[in-house]
């Protein structure tokens, strides 16, 4: 009999049909939710195993995810464009170096056109439950709208900057004005002349205060802990020079170079501390060169060690907080009234805008959702202690489901499309060994799962995130890391690069 591939193989006496307007008898061999980086790549890597019989679930009418949904002016990637894609679909025509929202947006459309994944895409179905029938060997897929898909497997894709997050200030809900999260921009106000609040300088923010600063009649910039901030060696890439990305080999060769020259930067996160004193050096000088008031200069200097929290890239944030329709207001915010913002000194700041730049609720996007397991298990009671997974692709209880970019995947150096392409193969290396042993099912094994995570954490503790005098997203409520991966990519990729199945328990 001749070889076909897992596509063709897996599952096939489970093989439904499914129409271009929504799906026909309610099953799909695997159901992929989310349609952004993570979701379209797994799309296009089942599709060429030769597996069809799959769709994505987009709560929004359309795909992209964070890059959709993130409009705000000034919105661009902080990760070398040609590195921040597949790395089988190299683009040589990125207009910039940090390519914008827009062109990173229309990027994956493309691909999702090219390789065939638009069509299964249904839009507007919004996953609010997901539950393991034990005598099915099979999940039940449940929708906003009452819809309910079985599936032999799901691959969550959601990531974890979806959620906003709102600072919790009294008086927040009286504000009369004007008042919106970044990421749920409202392009119908006009900014012209208006007195605007932002509460929040992360990597938003700084993006988008140079923008606003040059419409606003007045800013006022909220800061709780000010950002270490390196300058962004952004440019132009000439039509001479995309021409040249255009021959055999470049595009590849520039992406290998960006790859490894941000590598390096991973030393001082993954081994020491105390290594990070050259970027610390380089953000210092960047700080003294950009701003030469001394006092605001002392205000915009971070009292914790490079790296705790995100460093962020800008070479126009620190000179717009140097205009004079602009101000930096450094002491706490004690309550909102209908007009204005009163801070910890007593000072009331009168505004018409409110701009919350204050990120997302990352360790609540996988938690927040009802998921019922083995045994009805739900993920709150398995992940009571904190958040668990084998890779941050498996957890114990839950066989078949996988997550793209779940916890301790995410990075402080590196392109996060990296580390979902390595996760696509592993969650594809799964399939196959289902295919293989015709199993129904895999889950990973609990001890295997707590070793993984003892270790994780062993290594994070004395890191720079934990370690380095800060509070950021990074930690959960309980102090602890469960958001990055503490070492190189190319480590990440090298583990998982094929899966163990003695880590699993094969479910007939």
């Amino acid at each position: 009999m001749a070889y076909q591939p897992v596509g063709v193989r897996l599952w096939t006496n489970l093989y439904r049909f499914i129409t271009l307007d929504g799906v026909s008898n309610k099953t799909a061999g695997i159901v992929i939710i989310g349609s952004g980086f993570a979701g379209v790549g797994m799309a296009i890597k089942l599709k060429a195993a030769g597996y069809h019989d799959f769709v994505i679930l987009e709560k929004a009418a359309e795909l992209g995810g964070t890059w959709r949904d993130n409009t705000y002016p000034g919105c661009a990637c902080d990760v070398p464009s040609h590195m921040y894609s597949y790395s089988f679909e190299l683009n040589s025509g990125w207009s910039r170096m940090f390519s914008p929202q827009e062109e990173i947006w229309e990027y994956m459309r493309r691909c999702a056109d090219k390789y065939g994944v638009t069509p299964h895409i249904r839009y507007g179905r919004h996953v609010v439950a997901l539950e393991y029938d034990d005598a099915a060997r099979q999940w039940d897929v449940t929708t906003e709208d009452g819809t309910v898909l079985r599936t032999n497997a799901v691959v969550s894709g959601i990531g974890a900057l979806h959620i906003p997050s709102f600072p919790e200030i009294s008086g927040r809900g009286v504000f009369r004005g004007t008042a919106f999260h970044s990421a749920e921009w409202d392009h119908s106000v006009d900014l012209t002349g208006k007195r605007v609040a932002v509460i929040g300088t992360g990597a938003s923010a700084i993006q988008f205060v140079p923008r606003i600063a040059e419409q606003a009649r007045q800013l006022t910039v909220f800061q709780r802990t000010p950002p270490w901030i390196h300058p962004k060696p952004d440019f132009a890439f000439s039509p001479r020079a995309r021409r040249a990305l255009r021959l055999p080999g470049a595009a590849r060769t520039l992406r290998n170079a960006l790859y490894w020259a941000l590598e390096t930067r991973a030393v001082g996160f993954t081994i020491d501390p105390r290594l990070m004193k050259v970027p610390e050096t380089l953000a210092l000088k960047h700080l003294e060169t950009q701003v030469p008031d001394p006092e605001l200069r002392r205000r915009l200097t971070p009292d914790y060690t490079i790296g705790c929290k995100r460093i962020l890239l800008s070479s126009d944030y620190y000179p717009a907080l140097s205009r004079p329709n602009v101000s930096l207001v450094t002491d706490a915010i004690t309550e909102i009234r209908e007009h204005s913002i009163i801070n910890a000194t007593g000072a009331e700041h009168e505004v018409d805008v409110i701009v919350y730049g204050t990120g997302f609720k990352v360790t609540d996007a996988l938690q927040r959702q009802h998921i019922a397991g083995r045994n009805g298990l739900k993920i709150q009671d398995a992940w009571q202690d904190g958040i668990e997974t084998y890779f941050g692709i498996s957890t114990a209880g839950f066989p078949n489901l996988f997550f793209l970019l779940g916890p301790n995947t995410g990075l402080g150096h590196n392109s996060v499309v990296f580390m979902i392409e390595s996760q696509v193969r592993y969650v594809m290396d799964c399939l196959r060994l289902l295919s293989r042993t015709k199993a129904r099912a895999l889950d990973v094994r609990p001890e295997r799962q707590r070793e993984f995570n003892r270790r994780l954490q062993e290594r994070l503790n004395p890191l720079v995130w934990n370690a380095g005098g800060c509070r950021s997203w990074y930690l959960d409520e309980h102090g602890v890391n469960r958001t990055l991966w503490p070492g190189f990519t190319f480590e990440y990729w090298a583990r998982t690069r094929k899966m163990k199945p003695g880590a699993y328990e094969l479910i007939y």
